[in-house]
This record gives C-alpha cells, structure tokens and sequence, in this order.
C-alpha cells in the first residue's frame, strides 16, 4: 500500500491522503488550501493526479479544508461515490455551493477590478468551481451511518466513528489486505476537545497498524471551560454594557457559530450576562444550524436539554438569521448593541469581511476571535497585533479591541491528543498532519516523548509505501 500526503503535511488547511492498494486509489478528503494568495494558486494546482483515475473518497468531515476542493474534482474527470457521514451530507449540500459562490464573487470582482484598472489585456480570471458545479458535486455522496461497516471496493472496507470535532465529523477506521495480511490504518480526521458543546466526545480506537493523527493545536493547552466562559462574559458585558458598541464575532457557519449560539444562551439562562440581541449573519450559518437541529441524535445531553426551551429561544432578546445582502447591509448601520455572527471564521471571506470594516475603526467595538486563525489569514494578522489591514481594497486602522478566546476550539489541544492516542493498546506506525510546520514536527517530537512511538511529519507531497 502507498499512502501519499497531498494536502495538511506541515500545513493546517488541503487536507488530501492519496492511497493506492490492491488496484485501487482513492482519496481520504480533498480539502481547500487556505490563507492568501499562495493557498489560492495551490488550489489551481493541488492534484498531482489523473482525477478519473480514483475510485472513490472517504471523507471526515464538511469544513471546507478538508471538503473544498471535491467540486474541482468532479469537474476535472472524477465520476465515483463520495462516502460520508448523513450529517456531513446535509452540511455539505449547503457549504459546497456556497463556496462555490464565493469563488464565482471573487472572480467577478476581479475582473471588475483589472477592467477598471485599465488592465484589460489580461486574461480573464475565472473561478475554482461554480455552483453548478457543486450541485453536480453533490451527486456522488453516499451517506453512512457511525460504526457501520462500509465497503466502497471489495479489497477495502471501513467504519466511520465520531470524531467530537463538528456535527457529522468522523475518524475513520480502514481495512485492506496488504502482502497478504489484513491490515488497518486509521484517518483522525480533526479530533474535537473533549467536554465541548453540541457535539460528543471523541470516540476512542484501540488498534491500527498505521495511523495519520490531526495536530492542529498539538503545541499548546486550550483553557478550561470555565476560563473561557469567564472571557466570554467579560467580552459581551464590557462591549455591550460598558463600551455600548457591537461584539463581532468570525466563526465558522459550521461547528463554532452554533457553539457560541448555545453558549451565549446557556449563560444567560445561567444569568451571567443579558439577554441579548444577536444576529447570524450567514445563510449558511442559519442552513447549518437547521441541519444541526435535524441531527439532534448524535448532538450530546446538554445541548438536546437546551432545544428543548423554544429551540433555545426564549434565552435571547431578539435571534435574528438574516437572509439577504440588503439586511446584511443594514447590520453596519448598527451603532450598538449588537452582537453580530458572521462567517468566515478566519475573516478571509464572506460577509464578515463588511462587518470588520465597518466596526475595526470603532474603538467601542470589539472583534472576538473564538478559533484557530491560519497562517497568511486575515484574523491571523488581527491576532498578531496587526495596527492596520487590507479589506477589499482599503486601508483599515484596527481601533477595535481583539478579544481571543482559545478554549472554544473545535480541535483537541495536546493533551486531549496524547490522551487520545492513549487508547492504542499497541503503538502504530504514527504520521502527524494538519498542523503548522514547527507544530506538527515539535507534536511527531512529543509522541516520541511521551508514547515512546514512531512518529513524524510527512512533507507535502512525501510518499510512504506502507508494507
């Protein structure tokens, strides 16, 4: 078996495993690279193969760093099924097109742009993929069931298992025969932190011959909830009370917009702060948010407890999902007040985008970054201090305050991962991915440590034959 690491080696965002066995190759996800103008060429380039060469993908999950790319692949040749999580299906029939909206809107302004730059001798800039494209995408997903043995190819068959990382998220367990033997390797996909909200906690594997394990935050200890909840109600008490302006918050229209929807509830009904009035400003934040409330079986105790008072209405003053670029609009306007939900979680697309140039010139207001920001990011330069930043063409002073809540992570810290790993009755062969460089070869270093494993971090494009 040859497993080949296209995407998230050394690099947070493009998840993508090539493995070619018994006559066969598939994908385990094909995720968007993300952060800048560099991330945006290697989407240009990311395959490294025939895509009608493959058989068929396994996916762990809908985020679209590790989703995003599946309708360029449909479109460049790939005609097989896509196996995945029921859930993962319903959020990706939402995010897929949306993506591919977004793609479509770029390119729009780009050609507006060099046409009104007088650069009309250059080639016209076309998107990654349209919405028709998307949809088509759509087509091959079959859905399956948590711990269901799957068996997309007679020489392979699997089990996806509840990640804990977002709704439908999944590590998958794999078997096929190599050299004769029955052997196992198991794909964590993004692990989730323990005792987090809506969604449960990771589900443990005892045994595997070959392991890939996320390392996202593989440097570092999120803080408690506790902590974090104490944060939180400082953030919305002294923008809100005290300052009197808007509360802008990134976040990604799956996982953590609904993560801070139960939590701003569920402190108010604590009364730690005040019914407030909240907009989600992301069609598909208020899409996956309807999805999550359609999978309420695989959501965990607190959270079913919760939707059970009026969908966690009644704890807000006022909820408001809006639709249209008009009242999208209209939330700049907002002098305060509002606390104001927007998607893309790392600030580099979407509407949030707006709303961060509206409010980052306000000193009453305040930005508050609940998530891992990647490298090249916009959110990234806002966490690192940056005084002022480029949004759609204008130079913007950050007078807001930046607020950053790491215990709200979607993905397990070190020690979540360490005891994860814990459970492996018996060491795999480990490789480290979807982390930074530095992190993932210090987290490959601290398995070694502490497990005594063998483990490293493959380089992008590396090639292991596994036998």
């Amino acid at each position: 078996m040859k497993l080949t690491f296209l995407g998230a080696a050394r690099n947070v965002t493009g998840s993508c495993y090539l493995v070619e066995t018994a006559g066969i190759r598939f994908l385990v996800d094909c995720g968007l690279f993300q952060g800048g103008r560099e991330a945006r060429q290697r989407n240009r380039v990311a395959f490294a193969f025939d895509p009608r060469d493959i058989d068929f993908v396994l996916l762990t999950h809908a985020h679209i760093d590790h989703s995003g790319l599946l309708p360029r692949l449909t479109a460049l040749g790939f005609r097989g099924p896509i196996y995945t999580t029921r859930a993962t299906c319903d959020l990706l029939e939402v995010m897929l097109p949306d993506a591919a909206h977004i793609q479509e809107k770029d390119a729009e302004y780009e050609n507006r742009r060099r046409f009104r730059s007088n650069r009309r001798s250059a080639a016209e800039v076309a998107p990654l993929y349209t919405v028709t494209q998307a949809n088509e995408c759509l087509r091959r997903l079959q859905p399956v069931d948590y711990d269901t043995e799957v068996t997309p190819h007679p020489a392979v068959r699997c089990k996806f298992r509840d990640a804990g990382h977002i709704l439908g998220s999944a590590i998958i367990e794999l078997w096929t025969e190599v050299a004769g033997r029955q052997r196992k390797i198991v794909f964590s996909g993004d692990l989730g932190q323990p005792a987090r909200p809506i969604v449960r906690d990771p589900t443990p594997i005892a045994d595997a011959d070959w392991l890939l394990v996320e390392s996202t935050y593989g440097n570092r200890l999120h803080k408690g909830m506790a902590e974090t909840e104490d944060e939180l109600v400082h953030a919305v008490n002294d923008t809100i009370g005290r300052k009197g302006g808007n509360l802008i918050v990134p976040a990604f229209a799956v996982g953590r917009t609904q993560d801070m929807l139960f939590l701003l509830a569920d402190l108010t009904r604590r009364q730690r702060i005040p019914k407030l009035t909240v907009y989600v400003d992301s069609p598909m934040a208020t899409a996956a948010t309807q999805v999550t409330g359609r999978h309420a079986a695989v959501l965990d105790d607190e959270t079913r407890a919760l939707l059970h008072h009026n969908g966690g209405m009644d704890y807000f003053r006022k909820l408001d999902f809006t639709e249209s670029v008009e009242d999208s609009k209209a939330l700049d306007r907002i002098s305060g007040g509002a606390v104001i939900i927007s998607s893309s979680g790392m600030c580099d697309a979407g509407r949030v985008k707006f709303h961060l140039r509206a409010n980052l010139p306000r000193r009453e207001s305040t930005v508050l970054i609940t998530g891992f920001q990647a490298a090249g990011t916009l959110g990234r330069k806002l966490v690192d201090g940056a005084r002022r930043v480029r949004i759609y063409q204008e130079d913007i002073p950050v007078k807001a305050d930046i607020y950053t809540i790491g215990g709200l992570s979607a993905h397990a810290d070190r020690d979540a991962l360490l005891g994860w790993l814990g459970n492996f009755r018996a060491p795999p062969r480990t490789f480290v991915v979807h982390g930074e460089d530095e992190t993932a070869q210090g987290f490959a270093t601290t398995i070694q440590e502490k497990l005594g494993w063998q483990a490293e971090a493959p380089l992008p494009g590396q090639s292991f034959k596994l036998d």
